[in-house]
């Protein structure tokens, strides 16, 4: 375990380097966190209790979204690219030799990029937005770790799902184009666009049963105390389900391309 500790130290590292793109992010962040925040005020004013949420609620959700959407690596950008990379050019030979779990290690180094985007990207917009608006923030601490054992979970769940697309350049040898659609279907049913609470009927439903619902609705509901005892910890199981069944899938074609490396090596 301390081979992958000093991997996800490493991972922060990396990412800690790139200050100019950092502060980059942050003006981003917080100006489209600006033109949502106003354009979702208005929404509420119209439709007081959306989806179940009050104004101040509602505009919680949109900093969140902005605090999570590179953590949580919404849009992709995260290892999946290098990745595939690796695969494409049969480097990937080279990590399947090593004395390191494949999975293990890209999990380990994108948890260093979330943890360092949760506060590089994520505090700074979400302050200036509770300065801005009144937010409605938890005074309870116990809150604030629900919050981020929920993050992280998201970031489980996230990382689970890129782990498979960037398997998928095994048999694909690029998988820019399953990128490409994964991330823009999660985009929509993490909840980013809306929240999922808004969904009507039978798509509702399946929006918040899929994996990506975990990326951000999840923790954002976590933080505005939505999920409370029982409910609390279903959330949690819901997203550890996904995130056990999605590591399970991934680790089982990682054996199937593995054996196809060797067999080709051979």
């Amino acid at each position: 375990m301390r081979l992958y500790a000093v991997v996800a130290a490493g991972g922060f590292r990396r990412h800690a380097t790139y200050r100019t793109a950092t502060a980059a992010g942050v003006f981003t962040n917080t100006v489209f966190g600006f033109i949502v925040a106003y354009t979702y005020t208005a929404l509420w004013e119209q439709r007081p209790q959306l989806g179940g949420y009050d104004l101040s609620q509602a505009l919680t959700y949109v900093w969140l979204g902005q605090a999570l959407l590179m953590t949580c690596a919404m849009m992709g950008g995260g290892f999946e690219d290098e990745l595939m990379e690796r695969i494409r050019t049969g480097d990937i030979a080279i990590d399947l030799y090593r004395p390191a779990d494949l999975q293990l290690w890209w999990l380990a180094s994108d948890l260093g990029r979330a943890a360092f985007h949760l506060m590089g990207r994520g505090i700074v917009p979400m302050a200036l937005g509770a300065l801005a608006f009144d937010l409605a923030l938890p005074d309870n601490p116990l809150t604030w770790l629900a919050f981020l054992l929920s993050v992280f979970l998201g970031v489980v769940v996230s990382f689970s799902v890129r782990f498979l697309v960037a398997l998928s350049a095994f048999w694909l040898m690029d998988g820019a184009g399953v990128g490409q659609i994964t991330f823009l279907v999660g985009l929509f049913f993490s909840g980013m666009l809306l929240p999922l609470t808004l969904f009507p009927g039978l798509l509702g439903e399946i929006a918040r049963s899929l994996p990506w619902s975990s990326l951000l609705q999840v923790p954002a509901d976590v933080l505005l105390g939505r999920h409370t005892g029982w409910g609390l910890l279903g959330a949690f199981a819901f997203q550890a389900g996904w995130a056990l069944a999605l590591l399970t899938l991934g680790r089982l074609i990682q054996s199937v391309a593995t054996r196809r490396v060797v067999v080709q090596g051979g």
